[in-house]
């Protein structure tokens, strides 16, 4: 019998990647049709990433992307994937967040991480003291939370906006560091196991186990990242599939690019695609027609247990993007009838 739980939810990352021959205008407002398809298709969150200096990634500007989609959208949750906290002020997150929590109630989710987002340099050039930042997590996240509570008011520094609206905090991780800080803090978790595949399981057994409960969340709330490209045939999924695989090539390997149009699968990309580093990174990445993706899935559900997947679909052609979310949204609704 499966142990899939009935009623995962399932959301979706957007990068917001800009693929050759498209502007970032036109990505922004294909990020935009993307969003009100997902709504359509029961999504229960787009979450936006934080990237900076990178020719591809268009979401730089988390929070104000973000608005972009919460006003062009109606019921579903608009979040961070995250806010590199270490690259910004606590009082700032509180302030820009808050004033998103006004604008849309109950639709805003703080998914908050502590990587860089971006490469060391930039990292320096976007904020001087982040690596000091970056060691006082913990702490940051505590004055966030201060920030958004009705006693700040009180406080010589307030983010008055802020106060008593209902933004939720996501713990966002990629190692075990995360899981123990997230499961001490009540917090949901959240593995970017798209990319950061070694560590998943023992990350969320660390999660589960240690999870103190806390006025924010009574049990552990768990989700997971996982590549998606699904179209009507096998062939034609890993013929799409070629743009991950040179995107992934070209993060090894240095030459950021932007999103290629999809090859024939070749045999030197089968080769590159089993090389260790760029196999770990793909390892949950399901690729194939409905019926293969769908076995896939479950098999990861029945194993992780997780209370959310979040599909990432990075490939070339916006139609193939919508197509593959559109047939992820029939899996999992399928997967939930069981």
């Amino acid at each position: 019998m499966s142990l899939l739980k009935k009623h995962t939810k399932y959301s979706l990352l957007d990068l917001v990647l800009i693929s050759e021959g498209i502007s970032a205008s036109e990505t922004l407002q294909l990020s935009k049709t993307l969003a009100q398809k997902a709504e359509a298709l029961g999504y229960h969150r787009y979450w936006l990433a934080e990237h900076h200096n990178s020719i591809a990634i268009a979401s730089s500007a988390t929070t104000v992307l973000m608005g972009y989609i919460a006003e062009a959208t109606k019921t579903i949750r608009v979040g961070s994937g995250g806010i590199m906290l270490p690259n910004h002020s606590p009082l700032i997150v509180a302030e820009q967040f808050g004033t998103l929590g006004l604008l849309y109630p109950n639709r805003i989710d703080l998914g908050l991480g502590r990587a860089p987002g971006t490469d060391q340099e930039t990292a320096f050039a976007i904020r001087s003291d982040r690596m000091q930042a970056q060691h006082q997590f913990p702490e940051e996240i505590e004055k966030i939370q201060q920030y958004f509570s009705t006693e700040n008011s009180t406080a010589k520094v307030r983010a008055n906006i802020a106060e008593g609206v209902d933004v939720p905090l996501y713990i966002l991780g990629s190692s075990t560091d995360s899981a123990h800080l997230a499961a001490k803090k009540g917090l949901p978790y959240a593995f970017a196991s798209h990319f950061a595949t070694a560590q998943l399981f023992e990350a969320l057994a660390i999660y589960r186990n240690e999870f103190q409960p806390s006025e924010y969340l009574k049990e552990p709330y768990t989700m997971a990242g996982i590549n998606v490209i699904t179209a009507e045939t096998d062939a034609e999924a890993e013929r799409i599939s070629t743009s991950l695989i040179n995107i992934i090539l070209g993060i090894v390997t240095g030459k950021r690019q932007y999103v290629p149009a999809p090859t024939t699968m070749t045999e030197d990309l089968i080769e590159i695609s089993k090389h260790p580093a760029i196999h770990q990174m793909l390892k949950y990445s399901f690729i194939g027609s409905k019926a293969s993706v769908k076995k896939q899935t479950k098999d990861f559900l029945d194993k992780t247990h997780v209370d959310e997947v979040i599909a990432v679909t990075n490939i070339y052609d916006a139609q193939d993007r919508v197509r593959s979310y559109s047939l992820f949204s029939e899996i999992m609704k399928e997967l939930n009838k069981v």
